[in-house]
């Protein structure tokens, strides 16, 4: 804490002037916007993770992902998909604490807000009353100036007037100056009394310009702080999120370590074979002269399958003009 850096720089030799402490109230109002605007940060970022967490949520609970898959490889799936619904719900509370760190920026802005609201308002008020102090003072003095010059010009008429024979005239010259000289000095004991009055609103309001400083220093020092806090906070909960994040998937991949490729394929083969027997080769049949063992063959005849009968014979040789009759049947038109 640095305690008395501002009531000793924010001054004016001008008593009118309000420089400095309007210097300050500018500081903090900045200050004060800068925390609004932090916190709506705060607050956007929360319903960015919050949406980004229910999308996470609705992907990892609706959208298929390897649902076919089997043995080890499936209970990593599920891990998996475990994992991420986890990393979603956290998603969603680092939105609510998020919100809870913005609601606490929010009442500390406040708070400040309220402190300073009752020095502001005495300050207000003494800063119009030395104002107005003031034009009195400077209205008083012009009028002690005025009626000094007359009481001067009363006296100089009076000294031109000394051989004057006519006594009325002279003694209205005397009357006019005596009536001067107690208008200056009644015009002098009210100039002096605002002046006396000036000083001593002066010196309060120089008092509790003191007193404002110090408290706006306090402030502004506490303003920082908790500000530097805040986002000290943001960044370790970020952090923690990010560490908690990588210990559910840290969860996936033992649980792929502990995926085994040879027992998938085994537990897909124990399950799901069809046989351990290949079909046998195809084999020519001649259709005249058909084999005996045909059910050995890749595709069973079945029992009912007519076949035809032997080829017959030709009783002719080909160079026998009968060799195209087939049982006294004729294969040539005639």
């Amino acid at each position: 804490m640095t305690g008395a850096l501002f009531k000793a720089n924010f001054w004016s030799t001008d008593i009118l002037s309000t420089a400095g402490y309007d210097c300050l109230i500018q500081h903090l109002n900045n200050g004060r916007k800068n925390c609004k605007e932090f916190e709506d940060f705060l607050k956007e970022r929360a319903s960015i993770e919050e949406k980004y967490g229910k999308d996470l949520l609705n992907l990892s609970r609706k959208k298929p992902c390897g649902q076919s898959e089997i043995n080890t490889l499936k209970r990593a799936l599920e891990v998996f998909k475990q994992q991420v619904d986890n990393v979603a719900q956290c998603h969603i509370q680092l939105a609510q604490t998020l919100r809870e760190e913005a609601r606490k920026m929010e009442e500390f802005r406040e708070k400040q807000k309220l402190q300073r609201k009752k020095t502001e308002i005495l300050m207000d008020a003494i800063h119009k009353q030395k104002s107005l102090q003031f034009k009195k003072t400077m209205d008083a003095k012009k009028t002690y100036e005025q009626k000094c010059r007359d009481k001067d010009e009363a006296e100089q008429a009076v000294h031109r007037s000394a051989n004057l024979v006519n006594p009325k005239q002279q003694e209205k010259l005397f009357v006019k100056l005596a009536t001067s000289k107690t208008a200056v000095e009644d015009s002098d004991k009210t100039y002096m009394m605002h002046i006396s009055t000036l000083d001593k609103i002066r010196e309060d309001w120089q008092s509790e310009h003191i007193k404002a400083c110090e408290m706006f220093e306090a402030q502004e020092c506490e303003r920082i702080n908790f500000f530097r806090n805040a986002l000290w906070l943001h960044m370790n909960q970020l952090s923690q999120q990010c560490v908690t994040s990588d210990d559910m998937y840290e969860e996936v991949r033992k649980s792929l370590e502990a995926c085994s490729i040879e027992k998938d394929i085994a537990f897909f083969v124990n399950h799901r074979k069809t046989g351990q027997t290949p079909p046998a080769p195809i084999m020519y049949e001649n259709f005249y002269c058909p084999q005996k063992n045909t059910a050995s063959q890749g595709k069973a005849l079945g029992p009912n399958l007519v076949r035809r009968g032997p080829l017959p014979v030709p009783r002719s040789t080909p160079d026998d003009q009968d060799y195209s009759l087939v049982n006294d049947y004729s294969l040539i038109y005639q």
